[in-house]
């Protein structure tokens, strides 16, 4: 166990384990046994790989959304129009992973036969991490691309406005030996998930990732949550948010921007947008060649000369593969304030946490 000073612990609870417990509680608040196991898996996957802010963490988040905020825990997703390798989704709004995997699956479907295809999405919701559904095309020897809008939390390069979403963008590319290339990233320093993190833990944050209410770099935690994120490369950040929010909702009707609601009162439910696409490898150049240069660009990433204090070079994605293979190994380290928020969803819930109790 590893601690943080001053503030509290984490302990390691097992991904099986974990995933009963999630899934149970979505169960519980009307999910499908199918749906409830999704949604549970999609969390744990990104716990797995190191991304808690996507984690189990959303957990007290998505009940209030199931059971008090307006999220149809029985929409179904379905295909509102269909142009062969162009899809329109709607999630019905259903919880945000079981739509956008439905599109997802079905963008690689049809990329079997027509090599590209994108689904577009509405009536959507939240949707966590956007590497798990980049991620699915990969046992198709496809690259996948997932991008989705997301609440306004950043302004403008130069304003002080939250107008615009972090909206990140997810691209999973196959490899043959290598671990896969994964970039999934918002275009700001940080998330509000991860910032949400540090504040539980009591840490400042870096002075790159957020502005204040009036637009000044913070190291407070707590200040950037009522703040601003700050955009990765100034302007360049802006506009890429900007791009990807147009890409995920004008394309299905989505909700884009301040249309989808504000960080203070949160999402207006089953108005979010997102958009993905599946590439079919073979129908450009031969996969077995293609993964081998893939193979060779992280090899040379990973050999390269190392900047002073650096111990390993990852290529993107790397270090989530290592930080999973290690994580299903020893267990997911979660922080007590994360635990104690997943045992008390259980028990208001009617469960018993206690297997996650025993464990940690």
């Amino acid at each position: 166990m590893s601690g943080y000073p001053g503030t509290e612990r984490e302990k390691r609870v097992s991904s099986e384990s974990l995933q009963a417990l999630v899934a149970g509680i979505f169960r519980a608040c009307s999910l499908s046994s199918e749906d409830a196991g999704l949604l549970a898996e999609t969390l744990v996957a990104a716990d797995l790989r190191g991304c808690h802010s996507h984690g189990v963490l959303r957990v007290p988040e998505y009940v209030r959304k199931l059971k008090q905020e307006g999220v149809d825990p029985k929409g179904q997703p379905w295909i509102v129009e269909d142009h062969l390798a162009a899809l329109v989704v709607d999630g019905e709004n259903s919880m945000g992973q079981i739509g956008c995997t439905f599109a997802m699956r079905k963008a690689i479907e049809r990329a079997r036969s027509t090599s590209i295809a994108a689904a577009a999405v509405r009536g959507s919701n939240h949707c966590g991490a956007m590497a798990y559904y980049a991620m699915l095309a990969l046992p198709e020897d496809m690259i996948g691309l997932a991008t989705t809008n997301a609440l306004p939390a950043m302004a403008p390069w130069g304003g002080v406005d939250k107008v615009l979403g972090i909206n990140p963008l997810a691209v999973a590319i196959p490899t043959k030996e290598e671990d896969p290339i994964v970039y999934d990233a918002a275009f700001s320093g940080s998330s509000h998930g991860k910032i949400r993190v540090y504040l539980q833990k009591g840490l400042s944050i870096p002075n790159d990732w957020a502005f204040d209410s009036k637009g000044r770099p913070t190291t407070d935690a707590a200040e950037a949550v009522s703040g601003l994120l700050q955009p990765i490369g100034g302007h360049k950040g802006t506009g890429l948010a900007l791009v990807m929010g147009m890409l995920s909702t004008l394309l299905s009707g989505a909700s884009y921007g301040t249309e989808l609601g504000n960080m203070v009162e949160g999402a207006k439910p089953g108005q979010d947008g997102q958009f993905f696409m599946a590439l079919k490898v073979a129908a450009f150049v031969d996969v077995e060649v293609f993964k081998q240069r893939t193979d060779a660009i992280a090899r040379q990433i990973r050999g390269g000369r190392k900047a002073p204090g650096v111990d390993r070079i990852y290529p993107p994605g790397g270090l989530e593969a290592e930080t999973e293979r290690n994580y299903r190994k020893e267990g997911i380290p979660l922080n007590d304030a994360t635990l104690q928020d997943l045992c008390r969803s259980a028990e208001e819930l009617g469960l018993d946490p206690s297997p996650i109790r025993g464990e940690v």
